[in-house]
């Protein structure tokens, strides 16, 4: 059962809640080991919400999972996890991970639990809602950026806020472009929203998307007071254009996580960690 749990709660998923750090990055503040200290917290407080998320999730659409060509292999939906026993782990753990964000800060906890209640929400209802679920998507990152800030006690930047929720809707964007193509004819059986998008839709709200962050990204490195911060806007584009050759060459999209097996991605954003730590911290 513990295997099962550990599946249910996609630890491969987790790096999603690796946006907590970039307020400690782009906060000047990434040799501060005492911020370490709470910023690593926070990031463990997101990860067990965030996995007991999925797991009511699971739970919520057992149904249609069990017909579902990947889904239905999940350990809930397959029947090799009973859904009680589930449901009582994750209520355990969403209950620690408040108490715990309660030690940090105050600012924080009330990130944590509007995070929650977000996605929880989005589940069982705003999911059903065409463009809202990609907003809302989009918005739990944010609110992972922001509390990222609240953990270590650094102001929020406004260009954290856009580019973290531009990002995000690319991605988003994405992947329900995949599952359009991969469910086909069956799209609207699997998930009802899907019948209210089409791949010339789904491209076109990509190109927006991707032009509102390239401006955005670009004015933030105009403006941030570190000149050279401007070097990494090569990399950054590259790795948006090289995602997008993917999504309509190789179908690429389906789950996020697939961007750390493309050599030409993790590449670059080896590149653009690398650089943007040098420019703020040696330059």
């Amino acid at each position: 059962m513990i295997k099962e749990l550990v599946i249910s709660i996609r630890p491969r998923q987790w790096y999603k809640n690796l946006v907590i750090f970039v307020g400690i990055v782009f906060s000047f503040n990434l040799l501060n080991l005492d911020l370490w200290i709470n910023a690593i917290t926070a990031f463990g407080v997101f990860c067990a919400l965030s996995g007991s998320i999925y797991i009511l999730n699971d739970i919520i659409d057992i149904e249609k999972d069990k017909n579902h060509p990947k889904k239905r292999n999940r350990p809930i939906a397959s029947g090799e996890l009973n859904p009680n026993y589930a449901l009582i782990f994750a209520v355990l753990f969403i209950g620690l991970a408040i108490f715990v964000a309660y030690l940090i800060n105050i600012w924080f906890l009330i990130s944590a639990i509007t995070f929650f209640l977000l996605i929880f929400i989005y589940s069982i209802f705003l999911k059903h809602f065409i463009i809202v679920d990609l907003m809302v998507i989009s918005t739990g990152f944010v609110i992972r950026a922001i509390a990222g800030c609240f953990a270590i006690g650094v102001l929020v930047s406004p260009w954290l806020i856009i580019c973290a929720f531009l990002l995000a809707l690319f991605l988003a964007i994405g992947k329900r472009r995949h599952e359009l193509l991969l469910l086909g004819r069956d799209a609207e059986n699997h998930r009802k929203i899907l019948d209210g998008y089409s791949t010339q839709m789904l491209d076109q709200m990509i190109n927006i998307t991707t032009s509102a962050l390239i401006m955005s990204y670009s004015l933030y490195t105009f403006f941030t007071g570190k000149i050279f911060i401007m070097l990494t806007i090569p990399f950054a584009f590259y790795g948006l254009f090289r995602y997008i050759y993917l999504v309509h060459k190789e179908n690429f999209g389906g789950e996020p996580e697939m961007l750390f097996k493309d050599r030409g991605i993790v590449f670059s954003m080896i590149l653009w960690v690398l650089l943007v730590i040098f420019v703020l911290y040696g330059i």
